[in-house]
């Protein structure tokens, strides 16, 4: 049986694999949040306000994360007008919780990391691990 190095157990412990590309993008992001902040849906010039995006911006995130699944859009009429709204699937708030937790763990890891930095001040340049 081969021996497990502590270098084995800290392999890729800051990949952050699970910093989903789609969502990681900043406007996706913000599409995302708001969102997830409404469940019953957000119109089309609500969410361009909400997240300082055009009206082209948010069109073709829009449609990156419907591809992927992660938001419905529904057009239809109001008053004998065009009305857009739209809101996130079940599977976007999954993945939606799934980042978050993640990205939690890169402000914990960071938090410890400045910790460690203040308390290693006394010492330096040296940092023990």
């Amino acid at each position: 049986m081969a021996k497990t190095t502590s270098s084995d157990k800290t392999a890729g412990r800051f990949a952050y694999d699970g910093l989903d590309r789609i969502i990681h993008e900043k406007a996706r992001l913000s599409i995302l949040t708001s969102l997830v902040s409404n469940p019953k849906g957000v119109a089309f010039g609500d969410l361009k306000r909400l997240c300082g995006l055009t009206d082209g911006n948010l069109s073709r995130h829009l449609q990156i994360l419907e591809e992927a699944g992660l938001v419905l859009i529904v057009k239809s009429f109001v008053d004998n007008r065009p009305h857009t709204a739209c809101r996130l699937t079940a599977t976007g708030r999954k993945r939606y919780l799934r980042y978050l937790a993640v990205l939690e763990q890169v402000v914990r890891d960071a938090a410890a990391a400045a910790q460690h930095e203040r308390g290693a001040a006394d010492w330096g340049d040296f940092v023990p691990t």
